[in-house]
């Protein structure tokens, strides 16, 4: 279910128990939500509304909202996940690109539209979808609505490569925001007719167990036999099974990478994925490298910013001086979501104008970027931090960590918040900035 989808089947939520239809505004502010915009950018989008009306009517359309789905604690940061999953589910089948939707909202979804597949219907499907009439299974249930169209070819390119030489564990990782979910969902539509069955899970919205995990799967593919392991499931069938948001499963406070006690069964899931034999493969995202990627059979991408591809968003923000995108791209890394805020800013404030921004920004200006960087570093160890401030007080690339930040380091390595380029040892420009405004200070 789509963004619109998503917003018109609240509207007839709203009708139905109040007799009234949301407003235009609120209708703004739930859809501007919805794309994981902040009130100061949805107020930028709703001229002449400013950000702290917007922010009193958001908070009288939780309350709204609370009260129409009988669901206390209704927020921004959790209406989407909430609604989405009361909301009618849809299973999205791309080879007849027919919509499966289940009646029961509430249960696990049978992919098949008449009945669960027995052993027999999975022992009769070809161990790699070699008959052209047989449409692979898609579940993206849980797959967002993705904002950006932007193109990574030479990364699809990459991936594909992987995929071609039968790498059994990949990885995608790098910051928030930065295309990783959009890239994944790219890829299945170019490499859908690889596999029998293509599964998208995401731990954003809820944290399933790997029991849980398990016997969800194990039931899409078929029904479940006792005794039988999942691994034999990805012996006997061609899956590609996509894990999204996997850093909601790694502890807070401690060095990237470590799992939540509840969550410990999954680093021996990725172990035994990477390195038995089977025919599938499945690709972990994250905002920081899993440990399990680097294992035997296993391959990660670092997914950094956009060279090129990044003036489309520029251009689709209509700024001007043409000549200067460069600079702007370079400043803040060709992050999409960094660009597209710093896009309204200019359009805003300097009426599009990059090089009168630049004039006057010739370092990272910061700006609404901080609501994006506060999460990475709020996930940090003490020590990470300590590492973190001291590097971004160096005036030069360093080439010799001190042996107190040497672990410190290799984490935020694995966070994408620090890389290693020609023996030297870089900060991340913008966590950089973000730090030299204070908050990085104990």
């Amino acid at each position: 279910m789509n963004i619109q989808e998503l917003s018109q089947w609240t509207d007839e939520q709203v009708f139905a128990k109040t007799g009234k239809h949301l407003d235009t505004l609120q209708k703004r502010i739930l859809e501007g939500t919805f794309r994981r915009q902040k009130y100061p950018l949805i107020a930028s989008h709703n001229n002449p509304y400013k950000q702290d009306y917007i922010k009193e009517q958001g908070a009288k359309l939780w309350k709204l909202l609370s009260e129409v789905f009988e669901e206390e604690g209704i927020k921004q940061s959790n209406v989407h996940s909430i609604l989405e999953n009361k909301a009618p589910s849809t299973i999205y089948n791309f080879g007849n690109s027919s919509p499966i939707v289940s009646s029961n909202i509430n249960s696990h979804i049978n992919i098949c539209p008449e009945k669960t597949q027995s052993s027999e219907d999975i022992e009769k499907r070809s161990p790699s979808p070699q008959n052209k009439n047989q449409s692979p299974i898609i579940d993206l249930t849980e797959a967002p609505e993705i904002e950006y169209d932007i193109d990574r070819p030479s990364d699809i390119y990459t991936i594909k490569k992987w995929l071609e030489n039968k790498t059994k564990l990949i990885t995608i990782y790098g910051l928030s925001e930065m295309g990783k979910t959009a890239l994944s969902l790219k890829l299945i539509s170019e490499i859908k007719e690889q596999f029998d069955y293509i599964i998208y899970r995401s731990f954003n919205y809820k944290k399933r167990t790997f029991e849980t995990l398990k016997t969800e799967i194990k039931q899409i593919l078929g029904q479940e036999k006792t005794g039988t392991k999942l691994i034999e499931y990805l012996q006997s069938l061609r899956c590609l099974l996509i894990f999204d948001n996997l850093e909601n499963i790694f502890k807070i406070g401690e060095l990237s990478g470590e799992y939540l006690t509840e969550y410990k069964d999954y680093s021996n899931f990725f172990k035994q994925i990477a390195n038995n034999n089977h025919q599938s493969c499945v690709i972990l995202i994250s905002w920081e490298q899993p440990k399990e990627g680097t294992t035997t059979g296993g391959l990660s991408l670092h997914l950094t910013g956009l060279n090129e591809e990044a003036k489309e968003i520029l251009r689709k923000k209509g700024l001007k001086d043409e000549e200067k995108w460069t600079e702007l791209i370079t400043l803040y890394q060709g992050h999409p979501t960094w660009l597209n805020n710093i896009a309204d800013t200019i359009n805003d404030y300097y009426n599009g104008k990059v090089s009168l921004f630049l004039s006057e920004h010739s370092e990272v200006f910061l700006d609404d970027l901080e609501t994006i960087i506060t999460p990475h570093f709020d996930r940090l160890s003490e020590l990470e931090k300590k590492a973190l401030n001291w590097l971004a007080n160096q005036n030069e690339p360093i080439n010799i960590i001190p042996r107190e930040f040497l672990a410190a380091i290799k984490s935020l390595i694995r966070r994408g918040l620090v890389e290693k380029n020609n023996s030297h040892f870089i900060l991340n420009p913008v966590f950089k900035a973000y730090c030299r405004v204070g908050n990085c200070s104990d």
